[in-house]
């Protein structure tokens, strides 16, 4: 099973939208969704700062800002 991890931000609309696009998946494919906040996390916070959210598969980058829901599909089944 795959895990994917977004890292995200407090009142982050396009957080809050790739949450949402990924979640409305997830019955449909196998993996497991983290969520991770880079609020009050110096170092998250200089790695992904203007990039949330960011979206990994098995801790390698997959996207940013926006989620491709054909695309995410693609990879989570590959």
């Amino acid at each position: 099973m795959k895990t994917v991890t977004i890292f995200s931000r407090t009142g982050c609309h396009l957080c809050e939208s790739a949450i949402e696009q990924i979640e409305s998946v997830k019955s449909n494919l196998d993996f497991k969704l983290e969520i991770k906040l880079i609020d009050n996390d110096p170092q998250l916070e200089k790695m992904y700062d203007e990039q949330v959210p960011v979206i990994l598969i098995d801790q390698q980058p997959h996207d940013y800002w926006r989620v491709d829901l054909d695309r995410f599909t693609a990879a989570i089944k590959a």
